[in-house]
C-alpha cells in the first residue's frame, strides 16, 4: 500500500511539474523573440507587446475559475483538459502566419494554463503524504522557478539558432506525453458537494481582467491614459463587489473568512509582493545585461544562470528543510536574501560594472528565490482543509500573476521616468531606483511572511474541515488523539 502511494505521488509530481514548467515558461519565452516576430509577421510595437500580454491576461484572470471548475467537475479531468487546450494552442501558435492569429492563440494558451496550473498543485497535494510534501513542493518549485527564470534564455536560444516557431513547438511533445500519464496514473479528486459560484466567478474574472488589462497597457498609454484608468477603476469596483459577495454569500467561491487565517493571508500577501519586486527586477536586469553589457539575448540568459540555476540545486533542499523546521522560517529567509540581493545590485550598479561584481547579487537572489517557491506553496495549501485547497491554489497563483504584472508596469514606469534606453548611463539611472522599489517590495513580502503563525495547532477554517493534520507552518502534526 505504501509503495503504491509513493508511485502515485511520483506520477503526480511528474505531471504537475511538467505542466507547471510549460505554463511558467510561456510567461516570458516570447520576450526575446519579439524582434524576429516583427520581421517575420509584421505588426506594430503594440501588437508585439500583446503577444506577451494576451497570455498574461487570460492566464491571470482565469486562474481562480480554473480551480473552481476542477473542484466541481473533477481536478484530474480538467487538468487534462487544460493540458490538451494548452498543447493545441501551442501548435496553432507555431503555425501562425500573422501577428493577429499569434495573439489569439497566445490568449488560448493562457486559458489552458489557467486551468492546469492551480489544479497541478492541488493534485500534487492530494497525492503526497503530509510528511513528504516539503520535498515534493521543493522539486515542483525548482521546476517552476527554473522555467520562469530561463524563459528568455530558451526563447532567445531557439529563435537565434533554430526558429521562433520552436518556442511553441517545444510544448507539443511534452503535452502529448502528459495526457496518458494524467489519464492513467493520476488519481481523480474533487470537493464534495462543490457548486460553481456563477456571480463570484463573473465578479472576480471581470475585476482581474480590468486590473490586469490596465497594467499591461501602462507602458504604451501611461498611468493616466483613458483605458488604463478605466480598467483600474472598473476592476477595483468589481473586485470590491467580489469581496462583499465573499462575505455575504452562504457558499462563495472564495470565502473572505479565509483572510482571518494569518497563515493564508500572510502567504498570499508575501506571494503578491515577492512577484511584484522580482518580476519587475528580472525584466530590467535582463535589459541592463544587453543594453549596458552588450550581450546577446542568449549570452545575457547564460549570465543569469547563477540566479536562475540555483532553483535546481536549492529548491529541493529547501523543501526538505521546510519539513524539518517549518516553511515560515525558510520563506522569510528566502525573501530576506532576495531583498538583500536586489539592494546590493542597486548599490553597485554602474555603467562599467563588471560581471564578476554582479555575481554576489545574482547568487543571493537565486538562493532566495529557490527558498521561497516550494515552502510558500506548501504554506498556502496547508493553511486550509482539503475541501478548500483548489480555490486556495487558484487564489495564490492569481495574486502572484497580478503582482508580477504590476511589478513590470511600476518598475518599468520608474525606469522610463528616471532614465531610458538612450545610453548605458541612462539605463543605469533608470534601473537603480526601480531596483530599490523592487527590493522594498520583497522586503515587505518578508514582513508579511513573518506574520504567519508558527505555533503548532490544528487548522479549522470551514465546515468541511473539522481538524487538519498539519500545522500552519507546513510541518506534519501528530494525528488527533496522540
Amino acid at each position: 500500500m505504501e509503495q503504491q502511494a509513493s508511485r502515485r505521488a511520483a506520477w503526480a509530481l511528474v505531471a504537475s511539474g511538467a505542466a507547471g514548467f510549460m505554463a511558467a515558461l510561456d510567461n516570458l519565452v516570447v520576450t526575446t523573440a519579439l524582434p524576429t516576430l516583427r520581421r517575420d509577421l509584421g505588426g506594430s510595437l503594440e501588437d508585439l507587446e500583446w503577444t506577451v500580454s494576451a497570455y498574461t491576461l487570460t492566464y491571470a484572470v482565469l486562474l481562480m475559475f480554473g480551480a473552481a471548475l476542477g473542484d466541481r467537475f473533477g481536478r484530474r479531468r480538467f487538468f487534462g483538459i487544460g493540458i490538451a487546450l494548452f498543447t493545441a494552442a501551442s501548435a496553432a501558435a507555431a503555425l501562425s502566419s500573422g501577428i493577429d492569429a499569434l495573439i489569439a492563440f497566445r490568449a488560448v494558451q493562457g486559458v489552458g494554463a489557467a486551468i492546469m496550473t492551480p489544479l497541478s498543485l492541488t493534485l500534487l497535494t492530494a497525492a503526497t503524504p503530509p510528511e513528504r510534501r516539503g520535498t515534493a513542493f521543493g522539486i515542483w518549485g525548482a521546476i517552476n522557478g527554473l522555467a520562469v527564470a530561463t524563459g528568455p534564455l530558451i526563447g532567445g536560444g531557439l529563435t537565434e539558432h533554430i526558429s521562433w516557431h520552436w518556442i511553441f513547438w517545444l510544448n507539443v511533445p511534452i503535452g502529448l506525453l502528459l495526457l496518458p500519464v494524467v489519464r492513467y496514473r493520476v488519481a481523480e479528486s474533487r470537493t464534495p458537494d462543490a457548486r460553481l459560484d456563477v456571480l463570484g466567478t463573473v465578479l472576480v474574472s471581470g475585476g482581474l481582467f480590468g486590473v490586469v488589462f490596465a497594467v499591461v497597457n501602462v507602458n504604451t498609454h501611461g498611468w493616466t491614459g483613458g483605458r488604463v484608468l478605466t480598467g483600474l477603476i472598473a476592476g477595483a469596483v468589481l473586485l470590491a463587489a467580489f469581496v462583499r459577495h465573499g462575505i455575504t454569500h452562504h457558499k462563495p467561491m472564495l470565502p473572505m473568512r479565509l483572510f482571518r487565517n494569518r497563515a493564508f493571508a500572510g502567504v498570499n500577501a508575501a506571494g503578491l509582493l515577492m512577484f511584484f519586486g522580482m518580476f519587475g527586477s528580472i525584466f530590467l536586469l535582463s535589459q541592463f545585461l544587453q543594453g549596458v553589457g552588450g550581450y546577446s539575448p542568449t549570452e545575457a540568459g547564460l549570465r543569469m544562470l547563477p540566479w536562475t540555476g540555483m532553483s535546481l540545486i536549492v529548491a529541493p533542499l529547501a523543501g526538505r528543510l521546510a519539513d524539518r523546521v517549518g516553511g515560515r522560517v525558510v520563506v522569510v529567509s528566502g525573501l530576506a536574501l532576495q531583498a538583500a540581493g536586489l539592494a546590493y545590485y542597486a548599490l553597485v550598479l554602474t555603467a562599467d560594472l563588471s560581471y564578476v561584481a554582479q555575481l554576489p547579487a545574482l547568487m543571493l537572489n537565486g538562493v532566495g528565490m529557490a527558498l521561497f517557491f516550494a515552502p510558500s506553496s506548501a504554506l498556502a495549501m496547508s493553511s486550509v482543509g482539503p475541501a478548500e485547497q483548489g480555490i486556495v491554489s487558484g487564489t495564490n497563483s492569481a495574486l502572484r500573476e497580478v503582482g508580477g504584472a504590476f511589478g513590470v508596469a511600476v518598475l518599468g514606469s520608474v525606469f522610463s521616468a528616471r532614465g531610458g534606453f538612450g545610453s548605458p548611463q541612462a539605463i543605469v539611472d533608470g534601473t537603480t531606483p526601480a531596483l530599490w522599489i523592487g527590493a522594498t517590495g520583497v522586503a515587505l513580502a518578508a514582513v508579511a511572511a513573518a506574520l504567519i503563525p508558527r505555533r503548532r495547532r490544528p487548522v479549522a477554517v470551514g465546515p468541511a474541515t473539522a481538524r487538519a493534520t498539519e500545522t500552519v507552518d507546513g510541518r506534519a502534526a501528530a494525528p488527533a488523539g496522540r
